[in-house]
Formats: structure tokens, C-alpha cells, sequence
């Protein structure tokens, strides 16, 4: 199977075309019409990029073309498809029914090499990521609103920084909390055991993430028991801004 993009089949049909036209005896003139100039114009973009295959086949047509006489001449026009000219609509019939045989089943599209890559790339990190070693074993595995375990991803800002980036003060308190370094009990005995770990409301020995969460009397504003979502984690910490922060610098 052959992998295109939209670019790359653009270009191909304009060289198919401009192909085609030259092969007709006494064409001096060539007007291509096509809905997507900003394509048309890579043919003639100096520039390194991915179509150039493409371009350099069609520039090497136009040389043979321009070099059998000199008034020769070709003129791109631009025809949007919102303007509905019934030429698009005979060509897009025409395309829908035609079902080519790749000629190169193992060649793929610069773009598409660079999907494979990242999307292996984001495989590798994924599984690295599961490892509890690798993101640490008080990470806080959080829901997204369907109940699915939320996945690493780069699109967007990835898949947590996008609920609390917009404020440095929440995104730090979200960090503490999900890796779970944050000045609480269980941190505390963690790292200092001769200091005091229990839970200031007087009802838990050892103030753990869980218990400020789902028990926790201190924290009692907020209604909702979801806080295994990210969506309700994340109002959880905006409507408790005593959770999770250093004494001295509440938010």
C-alpha cells in the first residue's frame, strides 16, 4: 500500500496533467486550474521540502517544454471548490471511481515516515512510562471523563497540562499532588520519619494523598466523590487551595 498525503497527491495529479498535455502535438499553451495554488506553487519553491520529487519531475517537463520554443507557456489559475464548478464535480466523480494499483508497494511518503516514527516513538514512551520505576511508584493514575486511564500524549500539551496549565500556582499544586511529593504525611515519614506524619484533623495516623482526597474533614468543600478524574481532581485542588502546599505559601 502507498502512502500519500493530500499535498503529494495534488502534485502528482498536476504532473499527471501537465504529462498528458505536452504529449499532444502543437501545444504551445498550458493552463492548469486547480483548487489548491498554494500546492502549484511548491513546484517552484527553491527551498528544500518533502515534495520535491514530485516538483523536480514537473519542472523537468516544463524545461523540455519551454526549450522546444520559446513563446511557450503555462499559467496556473486558481478555481476554489466553494465556487462549484462543474468541471470539480466530473473530476471528483471520476476520482471516486477509480481504484488504482500502487506500483511501489513498499515506498511510503516522507510525511508518513515521519508519522511512523513519532507515533513509535510515542509507543516506546508510553510503555516506559507504565514502568513504575521509570514514572515513580506514588504517581496517581488519573481518569479521563470516560473512565479510561489517560494515556501520555504531546498533541496539545499533552494530556494533563491542558486542565491546569493556564495557572503556574495550579500547575505546580497538580504536580505535587500527582507525583505525590508534597510536604503530607506520607512524605514526610518517607523522607523525614522523626518528624510528625499524622493527619492535622486528628482522625488519621498518617496524612496520606488518599485520605486529603476522599476523607479528609479539612477538605470538605468540595462535594463531588469523583476525584479519580482528572476533571474533578483538578476543581478539587481549585476549590481547596490548602491541599497539597507548603504552610507558608498557601494559594
Amino acid at each position: 500500500m502507498v502512502h500519500v498525503t493530500s499535498t503529494e497527491a495534488k502534485l502528482f495529479a498536476i504532473r499527471y496533467s501537465i504529462n498528458q498535455a505536452f504529449k499532444f502535438d502543437n501545444v504551445s499553451k498550458v493552463i492548469v486550474i486547480t483548487d489548491s495554488i498554494h500546492v502549484a506553487k511548491k513546484i517552484f519553491e527553491l527551498t528544500v521540502h518533502p515534495y520535491q520529487v514530485q516538483s523536480v519531475a514537473i519542472l523537468s517537463d516544463l524545461h523540455k517544454f519551454f526549450i522546444c520554443y520559446r513563446n511557450n507557456s503555462i499559467k496556473f489559475w486558481e478555481c476554489p471548490s466553494c465556487l462549484k464548478w462543474h468541471l470539480h464535480n466530473e473530476v471528483n466523480k471520476e476520482s471516486k471511481t477509480f481504484n488504482p494499483i500502487p506500483l511501489f508497494p513498499s515506498k511510503i511518503s516522507w510525511d508518513f515516515s515521519k508519522k511512523s516514527e513519532s507515533n513509535d516513538i510515542l509507543k516506546v514512551w508510553k510503555m516506559m512510562f507504565q514502568a513504575s520505576n521509570l514514572k515513580g511508584n506514588q504517581f496517581l493514575d488519573l481518569l479521563n471523563d470516560d473512565n479510561n486511564t489517560i494515556e501520555l500524549s504531546y498533541v496539545k500539551g499533552g494530556s494533563w497540562l491542558k486542565m491546569f496549565g493556564h495557572s503556574n500556582s495550579l500547575c505546580a499544586h497538580a504536580t505535587r499532588a500527582i507525583t505525590n511529593h508534597a510536604p503530607i504525611g506520607e512524605y514526610i515519614l518517607r523522607f523525614f520519619p522523626r518528624e510528625e506524619f499524622k493527619c492535622p484533623c486528628g482522625l488519621y495516623p498518617i496524612e496520606s494523598r488518599h485520605h486529603i482526597l476522599h476523607e479528609c474533614g479539612r477538605f470538605n468543600g468540595y462535594w463531588n466523590p469523583r476525584r479519580d478524574s482528572l476533571s474533578h481532581f483538578v476543581m478539587f485542588l481549585e476549590l481547596n487551595p490548602g491541599a497539597f502546599v507548603f504552610p507558608d505559601i498557601l494559594i
